[in-house]
C-alpha cells in the first residue's frame, strides 16, 4: 500500500504491485502483523472516476473477485464474505482487504486496494479469536503460488469492473450477498462505540450492513462483525 501510494502520481493504468514478503503490513484500524513469503501481498492501484463513496464500494467488487478466485482451488460451497471486507474459508480467515484513497476534489485521485491471501502460511497471534485465521494449504493442502493466483484475481477484478460498468452497484450487490456469511442469522457488529446486536438482513445500495434490531432496522457504516 506505501509503494502504490508513492507510485500513485505516475501511473497511467490500473497496476498490481505485489511483495514477496512484508515486516510491516497494515490492515483495518492500523492493525499489523508480519506477512511471510508465499503468501499472497498485493495491491492494485487505479485512478477511477468515482467519488469517495464510489470508490469505497470497490471492497465489494475486490470480495467478489476473491471468492471467484479461491473458488478456482476449493470447493465454493467451504467459502463466504464476511462484512465488510473479509473471506472466509471453512469459518476461518483466508483473506482480507484494505482500500485507501486520496483526492480533495468530487473525484478520488487514486484508489488501492489491497489483498492479503493466506495462501501457504496461517498468521500466529492474532487476536480476533472468532475468527481464527487459517490458509489455503491448511484447508486443501495444496501450495498456489502468489503470482499464479494473483493472475486468476487480476482476472476476476477486471471482470467485477466490467460488470460495475454494465450493470450498476446493484448486481455487484447482489453477487456479494449471495455468499455472504450468516445472512438471515443474528450478528453482532462492534463499532467501536457501541455494540448492535440483530439479525444480518441486507446490504444496502451505500454498503451498509443492514441489521433488523429490537428497535427497527440498523444502517452501519463501519464496523468488526462477530458471530
Amino acid at each position: 500500500m506505501a509503494e502504490a501510494a508513492r507510485r500513485a502520481p505516475d501511473i497511467n493504468g490500473p497496476t498490481w504491485i505485489i511483495a514477496k514478503t512484508q515486516t510491516a503490513a497494515r490492515g483495518r484500524r492500523g492493525r499489523a502483523w508480519v506477512a511471510p513469503e508465499g503468501n499472497l501481498n498485493a495491491t492494485l492501484i487505479f485512478k477511477p472516476e468515482a467519488t469517495a463513496a464510489e470508490a469505497a464500494k470497490r471492497s465489494f467488487l475486490a470480495a467478489n473477485a476473491l471468492y471467484a478466485a479461491l473458488a478456482i482451488y476449493v470447493s465454493s460451497d467451504k467459502l463466504s464474505l464476511k462484512w465488510p471486507n473479509d473471506v472466509l474459508l471453512s469459518g476461518g480467515k483466508v483473506a482480507g482487504i484494505l482500500l485507501e484513497s486520496s483526492g480533495q476534489g468530487p473525484f478520488v485521485d487514486w484508489l488501492s486496494i489491497g489483498v492479503g491471501v493466506n495462501l501457504k502460511h496461517t498468521p500466529e497471534g492474532i487476536a480476533d479469536a472468532s475468527f481464527a485465521p487459517t490458509s489455503l494449504a491448511a484447508a486443501e493442502g495444496d501450495v498456489i503460488s502468489p503470482l499464479d493466483f494473483l493472475s486468476t484475481l487480476a482476472d476476476a477484478y477486471a471482470t467485477q469492473e466490467a460488470k460495475l460498468l454494465r450493470l450498476g452497484f446493484d448486481r455487484i450487490r447482489e453477487d456479494w450477498l449471495r455468499n455472504a456469511a450468516r445472512l438471515g442469522e443474528v450478528i453482532t457488529a462492534r463499532t467501536g462505540r457501541e455494540d448492535v446486536t440483530g439479525i444480518f438482513d441486507t446490504i444496502d445500495k451505500d454498503g451498509n450492513l443492514v441489521l433488523i434490531t429490537g428497535t427497527g432496522p440498523r444502517a452501519i457504516s463501519a464496523a468488526d462483525v462477530f458471530f
